[in-house]
């Protein structure tokens, strides 16, 4: 984890990234290797860099996703699944339009990129509507209203 952009401190991110890991744990299937993650805590500035090199989008958005490359893992340790960009203004003005705590909204931007490492997609409706689910019921776990109700959600690149 690393934090880039002083505005990030003023969230306990230790407490919000560990509750949302315990959240997909509760629900991984049996079977499911443990896998690391590096999340980046930044500003508009770097994620819209990352956005227009690796996406060809020259905006900055709420998250970006970079999904590790496959390679053998020896039984036990945990695979590097990706790492994870997160935008400090975005995440922030998006939850002002919301009306929801910042911390909520970053929590499901972080599950959001999660997923996406795992595989999850919104490209198609049906893989959309299956992301959702699950991301409805990883929020539950830890006390957060379904981001996808009366106040739609902003859109991810993640």
């Amino acid at each position: 984890m690393s934090i880039e952009n002083e505005g990030w401190q003023k969230f306990d991110i230790e407490t919000i990234v560990s509750t949302c890991l315990s959240s997909l744990e509760a629900e991984a299937p049996d079977g499911m290797r443990p896998g690391e993650v590096v999340l980046l805590f930044t500003d508009n500035d770097a994620v819209h860099e990352l956005n227009r090199e690796w996406r060809g989008k020259d905006k900055p958005t709420n998250v970006l996703s970079f999904p590790a490359e496959d390679f053998p893992v020896p039984e036990g340790e945990a695979a590097p699944l990706g790492d994870i960009a997160l935008a400090l203004e975005t995440c922030l003005s998006e939850a002002d339009e919301k009306d929801i705590s910042p911390e909520a909204h970053l929590s499901h931007l972080i599950l959001h990129g999660i997923l996406h490492l795992l595989g999850y997609d919104h490209i198609s409706d049906s893989d959309a509507a299956e992301m959702e689910d699950l991301e409805r019921r990883l929020l539950a776990r830890i006390g957060i209203a379904d981001p996808y109700g009366s106040a739609a959600d902003g859109e991810s690149d993640a």
